[in-house]
């Protein structure tokens, strides 16, 4: 595996592209995005989603903006590394400023 997309892959990409309310993208993995109910619904579930379609699953969130976004995508990689760790995990740093943001978005995503 390369590690570069491929604009062949389609549907099944092991990637997927979300994009902030400012128009900013982010690609990550599509296991990772997946501690998101809403997301996982979106891409797995019956249906024609339009976010299935295209080179890379894509996602728009009109209402969560990319400092939030990126946090949560940083708390898709770190659900994702401690999900099934026994014992004490790393703390996961969030600033108070983003606190409310933050838990809306989790609301959203149904993480």
């Amino acid at each position: 595996m390369s590690g570069a997309l491929d604009a062949d892959e389609g549907p099944q990409s092991e990637y997927v592209k979300l994009i902030s309310k400012e128009g900013n993208e982010y690609i990550c993995l599509k296991s990772v995005a997946m501690a998101s109910g809403t997301i996982r619904r979106m891409l797995t579930g019956p249906g024609q989603w339009k976010e299935n379609t295209g080179p890379i699953p894509t996602i728009q969130f009109e209402s969560i903006s990319s400092p939030i976004l990126e946090k949560v995508i940083q708390y898709f990689h770190y659900k994702k590394q401690y999900d099934n760790t026994k014992g004490p995990v790393e703390k996961f740093d969030i600033e108070i400023d983003h606190i409310i943001p933050l838990l809306v978005a989790a609301n959203f995503l149904d993480t």
